[in-house]
């Protein structure tokens, strides 16, 4: 879980803050008027444009973060790289991941992919929340690069260690999500925030990635699969998640320690098979994943018709680097109404956390206790969504798309990002109930954004 840290750079006021008397008749604040307390960053992936996999310039979006969880936007702050769209074109989760936009522990640096340059670039986080981009983007030596990771270490000189995961190897690109296989490799984080390649640490996937996370502690490093199972695959891989350890030196283990499903291909049930994006490693090395069932049992590609329930499955890194199933397959929905459980993020206290459903445009809030988990709401959050139609056409149509989130360090706020609308809805958190805000748009494109951040 995000390292919550409070007050870590103070109350800020934005330029146009007006201070107010202590004998003030009226005791309350304009939102324009409250401090600055943190940040949100939400990333472009491009203009908008969703033709071809190379997209216009990346750029991220800044926002103040009041007291009250309103936003007011700082600029846009380039990348200096190309966004990217390895999704069918249709806007929505182009790069089918979370993490592709991350921050380290501290807040003092932000972590970008720029999918359609094949780089990420790091910015340095200023005591306004502004950015300022540090040193070059670096190449990342495969194609797509869709999630990113961070890992404090007490090194001088550095501040800890960064892998990003990329979407496909050149040989498996043109043959589609199905078949494609990726790779994860690894750079310093220096102190001055700029980004130091690992010589040697590339390690090639028999899956094409969809998210990486280090563990609490920072020994190893886990990272989950969109295609587990696909018939397509060349390598015949039915893993879910897999995971390194991470050696001192900072490579990974040359083969992966252990690997893991919810869900094996031709499975009685007939379930569709796990793809997992959102995932976390919480309390004692507990990997908590959340799968949209797309791929059918048999492993042929998703189709709309036939999507499934999502759910949440969880395991435990063992101190041998093996992984217990602890949850497995607990369900998001009924009936095929929380079809696409992509991301999650958790409360402040870590006893609950909250699923996004992209194509149903809602939050659903799960418990948490030891690796433990259950649904409590399926609804604990709604906006404009599809509800269970089978028509691609108008399931794309008709939803706002709730893609990426994240929790603010202060654990009082929740930043959704609605993929096909432009927008950052704003909740406020009681509990394992989710009280909307508002929200913030006019500054994001209204398709093919990819990746939020608060502090």
């Amino acid at each position: 879980m995000k390292n919550l840290r409070h007050s870590l750079l103070g109350l800020l006021t934005v330029a146009s803050i007006v201070s107010c008397s202590d004998d003030d008749d009226n005791n309350s604040v304009p939102d324009q008027e409250l401090p600055v307390v943190g940040a949100v960053y939400a990333m472009t992936n491009g203009d908008g444009q969703v033709e071809g996999n190379i997209q216009g310039p990346n750029n991220i979006i800044a926002y103040g973060r009041r007291a009250d969880g309103s936003l007011t936007p700082i600029g846009p702050f380039a990348t200096g790289g190309n966004g990217g769209d390895f999704d069918g074109g249709e806007g929505l989760d182009p790069l089918i991941s979370a993490y592709a936009l991350t921050k380290t522990d501290d807040n003092t640096c932000l972590l970008a992919v720029n999918a359609g340059s094949n780089t990420i670039t790091s910015f340095n986080i200023n005591s306004d929340f502004s950015l300022s981009v540090a040193g070059t983007p670096q190449p990342t030596g495969a194609i797509g690069p869709n999630s990113i990771a961070f890992s404090e270490r007490n090194i001088e000189g550095r501040k800890g260690l960064v892998y990003v995961t990329n979407i496909s190897r050149p040989e498996f690109l043109a043959q589609g999500e199905p078949a494609q296989q990726g790779t994860v490799t690894g750079y310093w984080l220096l102190e001055d925030g700029t980004l130091s390649p690992i010589p040697g640490s590339t390690r090639n996937l028999p899956i094409r990635p969809s998210g990486v996370q280090f563990s609490p502690n920072g020994n190893w490093l886990v990272v989950g699969a969109i295609n587990s199972g696909a018939a397509a695959l060349a390598s015949g891989s039915e893993d879910e998640i897999t995971l390194f350890r991470v050696e001192e030196n900072g490579m990974l283990s040359e083969q992966p320690t252990d690997v893991a499903t919810s869900t094996l291909r031709d499975n009685a049930e007939e379930r569709n098979l796990p793809s997992a994006i959102g995932f976390q490693i919480v309390g004692n090395n507990y990997v908590v994943v959340t799968e949209a069932r797309e791929f059918r049992s048999n492993g042929m590609p998703p189709a709309f018709t036939a999507l499934q329930d999502g759910s949440v499955s969880t395991w435990q890194i063992q101190p041998d680097g093996t992984l217990t199933a602890i949850s497995q397959d607990v369900r998001s929905g009924e009936g095929n109404t929380g079809r696409t459980a992509c991301w999650l993020d958790f409360t402040a206290d870590g006893s609950a956390f909250f699923v996004s459903n992209a194509i149903e445009a809602g939050l659903a809030s799960f418990s948490f206790n030891n690796g433990v988990v259950a649904l409590i709401d399926q609804n604990a959050a709604t906006g404009t969504g599809t509800g269970p139609t089978t028509n691609p056409a108008e399931g794309f149509a008709n939803t706002e798309g709730w893609i990426d989130m994240w929790i603010s360090d202060d654990g009082q706020f929740l930043y959704q990002l609605y993929g096909l609308d432009g927008t950052i809805g704003i909740f406020r958190i009681n509990g394992t109930s989710l009280e909307p805000l508002g929200e913030e748009s006019g500054n994001l494109p209204e398709t093919n954004t990819q990746g939020i951040v608060a502090i």
